[in-house]
């Protein structure tokens, strides 16, 4: 402590410390000797690592208090550089070499470097380097484009960094557009040397394996100068001026400033078969069902009055936990005459949801399409009696049944615990509501064993029973597992919504379907495969709220 006092320039001098203890009693004590022993030793290596080390050295042999500290006891770094031999050592960062001042910055985040240039000249100086510049954009960023290639045609590294990505960062990811019930899927990535907005479409129905197309609807980019340039890539007659907007967390807005450019010469009916054609993949004489006419215009003239104004919310991905039934995601799924649409599949406990990314005039976007309970598997029969939906739909309601009583008596014993609570007698609030619910429900006898006391094989036949429409009637033949569940049903516009029992199947690790007991009808859904970077949420509580958010955009 007293050398670090002595060499920090504080406290009083080894000098005025030796006068006052040759004035105390007990001189030349241990911890006197020790002292002035540790004063000798750190004197002595502070020697050697400023001239060089060895006896031999000058600062070695002048003594502790010759060498390393003037009168006032401060380090004489003077002295001890008139006696150095050797090379020096860096006192500060300062004095590295460039070359490592490079590789510490290249380490640096980019939102960090601006602070390092403000620490002097020769770091400011440093910070032009692009070799610093370019390691962050790649690193941050993952450009893959050759930037050494938009160096030599002008536009540097930094200028990227600070002008493209680090202004347009907050927009990266997966986020879902406002266009009433439809909904959809945009991923903001960086492209190359851009930033696209990339809208995410499902196959043609009803190929739900097939790859999901994309559509540019926008980029940013620094082609034309060394300002960053939004352009609309909406319509059919390329990229025209465009503006995106950022003001709310986890919100941004697009505008097209040239509309003119996405009409067509043809008129609406031009744009309306063109747009039939990428959308469904085929004409309107194609279409035979007259209500999936009527679904299919209905849409076109909705979607097609925002010309790419539009705004777009964040979304996240849900996180992975070990204890998932499968590795949850983002899957396309069949919805009769509605087409494919996207759903996100998440865990939770002891259920799994389906939430709508993509939705109808019916259970429009953000909807909990299905729920499913983890905690009742459904053995199914024999593969003869598979065909039968009469089966089937006994052994699902009865599950349904079983729900429907154990959620009644959660009910009821809320009920009678309320009213105790009511009366009073906090005291018996437990054993009084324990006796009602057992005098109301009935709970002498035990009651019926859940269907999750019996473990389903690992694998097992299946067929769909007769009666029960598929869109896609090449669907799995075996599968892993099944549960029960409810899928949400309602009336154009949202209306009457409700639960349905349904059966939950799982067939592998990237695909699913349930069965609609009560519409006779099948969905399968299979995995979206697609790379989806700075998508996923940093905790179960964000993607929580994130899911709370969207059922109430669209409610």
């Amino acid at each position: 402590m007293a050398v670090c006092a002595r060499l920090c320039g504080v406290g009083q001098s080894r000098r005025c410390r030796r006068r006052q203890r040759q004035n105390q009693q007990g001189q030349g004590s241990d911890s006197d000797m020790d002292e002035e022993e540790e004063e000798r030793i750190v004197g002595l290596k502070q020697s050697d690592a400023v001239g060089g080390g060895g006896p031999e050295s000058g600062a070695a042999t002048a003594g502790p208090s010759d060498a390393c500290e003037n009168g006032s006891g401060h380090v004489n770094r003077s002295s001890l550089d008139r006696t150095s031999t050797g090379p020096q050592h860096p006192q500060s960062l300062a004095e590295l070499p460039p070359e490592l001042l490079v590789e510490t910055f290249s380490l640096l985040p980019g939102t960090a470097l601006p602070n390092v240039a403000l620490v002097c000249k020769k770091f400011r100086q440093i910070l032009n380097t692009e070799t610093i510049w370019r390691r962050r954009c790649i690193e941050e960023f993952g450009m893959k484009e050759d930037l050494r290639k938009m160096e030599v045609e002008g536009v540097s590294s930094r200028d990227i960094y600070v002008k493209l990505l680090h202004p347009y960062r907050q927009i990266l990811g997966l986020w879902q557009p406002d266009i009433g019930p439809y909904g959809g899927l945009l991923n903001v990535v960086v492209d190359g040397l851009f930033i696209i907005g990339w809208m995410y479409l499902p196959p043609h129905d009803p190929r739900v394996e097939d790859p999901m197309r994309r559509r540019p609807l926008f980029r940013i980019h620094l082609w034309e100068s060394k300002e960053s340039t939004v352009e609309c890539m909406y319509g059919h007659k390329g990229p025209h001026k465009g503006d995106i907007q950022t003001g709310k967390k986890d919100e941004f807005s697009t505008k097209c400033s040239q509309t003119d450019h996405h009409r067509m010469p043809g008129g609406r009916q031009e744009e309306f078969r063109t747009w039939l054609e990428e959308e469904w993949g085929r004409t309107l004489e194609e279409i035979f069902h007259e209500h999936m006419q009527e679904l299919i215009l209905m849409k076109f003239i909705y979607t097609s009055q925002y010309d790419n104004c539009l705004t777009y919310r964040r979304i996240y991905l849900p996180p992975t936990m070990p204890s998932d039934l499968l590795r949850p995601g983002l899957f396309k799924g069949t919805y009769g005459s509605h087409g494919l649409e996207i759903v996100m599949l998440s865990f939770h406990g002891n259920s799994a949801r389906a939430t709508k990314l993509t939705g109808d005039p019916n259970v429009p976007a953000g909807q909990l399409t299905l729920d499913v309970d983890l905690s009742r598997p459904v053995v199914l029969p024999e593969l003869k009696h598979q065909r039968n939906i009469e089966e089937l739909s006994r052994l699902v309601l009865g599950v349904h049944e079983e729900v429907q009583r154990a959620q009644q008596q959660q009910q009821q014993q809320q009920q009678a615990m309320d009213t105790a609570t009511a009366e009073g007698a906090c005291s018996d609030v437990t054993a009084a509501g324990g006796v009602e619910a057992e005098r109301v429900t009935g709970t002498d006898s035990p009651p019926p064993e859940p269907s999750s006391s019996i473990s389903p094989p690992e694998s097992q036949p299946f067929v769909l029973p007769l009666g029960v429409m598929a869109r896609n009637e090449v669907y799995p033949r075996t599968c892993r597992k099944c549960f029960y569940g409810t899928g949400l049903i309602a009336g154009h516009g949202f209306t009457s919504p409700e639960r349905t029992p349904g059966l939950f199947v799982l067939f592998d690790a990237d695909r699913f379907g349930f069965i609609w007991l009560e519409l006779k009808s099948f969905s399968l859904y299979s995995r979206l495969t697609d790379n989806l970077a700075h998508s996923y949420a940093p905790n179960m509580e964000r993607f929580e709220a994130m899911l709370g958010n969207m059922q109430s955009w669209t409610s």
